[in-house]
């Protein structure tokens, strides 16, 4: 579980990296709108990360990840 939340993040922040890219890069080329690259790569991690925060509360609903916070009563 730990390596996939490890993954995840790494392609959300290579997703901000390459949407990065498009912003300073300016206007696309092939035809493209500007900011066809820059939305699909934020489309990208805004799926990475609702995929993310499902696995996540299923790893939770299913047992195999605890919530480790402070005790009740602090």
């Amino acid at each position: 579980m730990k390596y996939l939340v490890a993954l995840a993040f790494v392609g959300i922040l290579g997703s901000l990296g390459w949407a990065l890219f498009h912003m300073l890069r300016g206007s696309s080329q092939k035809g493209r709108g500007k900011g066809g690259g820059m939305a699909r790569a934020l489309t990208v991690r805004i799926g990475l990360s609702v995929l993310l925060f499902l696995c996540i509360l299923a790893a939770w609903k299913m047992g195999w990840i605890q919530p480790g916070g402070l005790p009740p009563g602090r």
